[in-house]
């Protein structure tokens, strides 16, 4: 089967043709790190690995670039409250990123820029639309005009007149009109700059990915990605500027992923239900979460609970007893050895028709689960003897897994991982956690989180998660 993919600018699927031939060139939004990641940050860092992955067994050379955006409004707030450069809060957080996602077992892009680091690039695409005619300078900062742009609006099928009918934007006299986007910022006190023909300054959002995605993978390449969220004005504008920079088309496939809900209501700040990857991961192993992610098709939305995470947890068990029931019959150290015979070819095939049909992880993930079944039913026909088809189909596994990120140790060492937190858990005593907990909200009121901080990290050790609520209360659960 041909890979079709959903092609957000047509809406349909289309097969997937690259630019060059036997390569492919991805470029996927990345994090503005001014805070630590959400379980929606989770998803679509996941969601485009497993593409990635998958893109790569499938023969394709690629290059994936996900950037940072290291300079931005909310960054430079959060420097300022905490008395730091914004520099200092970037690369903390970009180290917390990557803290979280190494956890997730998500593996490094082809190229992870990041925008300060591409003054230049930036300052030289803009020159180029200001001489085209499409940009214009106000005041030191710099303005894309969209009516310039006969394009604009062609991803999101939104309109300009229509849009100006009820648009609720912040009021600037000097845009030509409401919807012209910021390509360059004029300095102002206290915020990181850099020279520009226009005066000291700053690059908007939207404009260095596509510095970034032309410095690294040409003016049109093959995959562009994100969030759903990022269709309407990021990615939008993304393509009117690199279309009227460079006179062709930018990204030929443009793919977002759903939302995640918590609890089926959407994650915002008024509910303060943001899920921290860092949290989470005091809850549940990391494959149980990247199992969750995947069980959905990546477009659709997906509900975070305890009840989808148990279930996630509970199929990955199944998943890994039936590893373990191969790896007990080899002798240790070594994996069964793959074999050519048998019907294991029919359960890549099908994993990999789900693949090719839009990515769909969704049938990946139940085409693993019908392998991991018919690996139970030989070992059962077989009376547990290692034979050529089971090593097969136990090889069909481990190849799907390394798609899905899944099966990154011995099923051996998975189980005992589990049964240790099982046995953390019986042996504490629920008085001595009520005690520890009412302990640190007595340090959090009284503004000792060093204190807070440590009690935090010795419940953690004791595989408690704690759950705080705006009114300053605290409840707790075994992980």
């Amino acid at each position: 089967m041909t890979l079709s993919i959903y092609n957000v600018l047509t809406g349909k699927k289309e097969l997937f043709v690259p630019v060059n031939p036997g390569k492919v060139g991805m470029y996927v939004c990345g994090p503005t790190v001014y805070g630590p990641c959400h379980i929606g940050h989770a998803r679509s860092v996941v969601v485009f690995d497993v593409i990635a992955r998958y893109l790569r067994v499938a023969g394709y050379d690629v290059t994936y670039v996900r950037n940072f955006t290291d300079v931005d409004d909310k960054i430079i707030h959060r420097a300022a409250e905490e008395g730091k450069t914004s520099e200092q809060i970037a690369e903390k957080y970009i180290a917390e990123f990557y803290r979280d996602m190494d956890a997730l077992f998500v593996q490094r892009a082809t190229v992870e820029p990041k925008a300060t680091e591409h003054i230049d690039d930036i300052l030289a695409v803009i020159q180029i639309l200001v001489n085209k005619g499409v940009a214009y300078e106000a005041g030191g900062d710099v303005f894309f005009s969209v009516e310039a742009f006969p394009g604009y609006g062609k991803l999101s099928g939104r309109k300009l007149d229509q849009m100006e009918a009820g648009a609720r934007i912040e009021v600037d006299k000097r845009k030509r009109n409401p919807f012209d986007f910021v390509l360059w910022k004029a300095e102002k006190p206290g915020e990181p700059s850099w020279e520009s023909p226009w005066g000291r300054g700053r690059p908007g959002w939207h404009i260095e990915c596509t510095a970034m995605s032309s410095r690294y993978l040409g003016q049109t390449f093959d995959i562009h990605g994100g969030g759903k969220d990022l269709i309407f004005p990021h990615h939008e504008n993304e393509i009117a500027q690199s279309e009227a920079a460079f006179g062709r088309e930018f990204a030929r496939f443009w793919v977002h992923n759903g939302f995640v809900q918590i609890n089926q209501e959407k994650m915002s700040k008024s509910l303060n239900n943001f899920k921290m990857i860092n949290e989470i991961l005091e809850a549940y192993h990391p494959e149980t979460v990247r199992l969750f992610l995947l069980s959905s098709h990546y477009r659709s939305p997906i509900d975070f609970s305890d009840t989808s995470m148990a279930e996630a947890g509970a199929g990955l068990d199944k998943l890994y007893t039936a590893l373990g029931r191969v790896e007990a019959l080899t002798p240790s150290g070594e994996k069964p050895s793959p074999a050519s015979d048998g019907d294991a070819g029919e359960y890549w095939n099908s994993f990999c028709q789900a693949m090719d049909d839009d990515f769909n992880t969704a049938r990946a993930v139940a085409a693993l689960f019908e392998t991991a079944r018919h690996i139970n039913r030989l070992l059962d026909q077989a009376g547990d003897l290692l034979t050529a088809d089971v090593s097969a189909h136990y090889d069909v596994m481990r190849k799907s897994g390394d798609v899905l990120g899944l099966f990154n140790t011995p099923a051996q060492v998975y189980f005992e991982g589990r049964k240790q937190a099982a046995a953390k858990k019986d042996a504490v005593d629920p008085a001595e956690i009520d005690r520890m907990v009412a302990q640190r909200v007595a340090a959090r009121k009284a503004k000792d989180f060093a204190k807070a901080d440590q009690l935090r990290k010795q419940l953690t050790d004791l595989n408690v998660v704690l759950e705080d609520s705006p009114d300053g209360t605290t409840t707790w659960k075994f992980a």
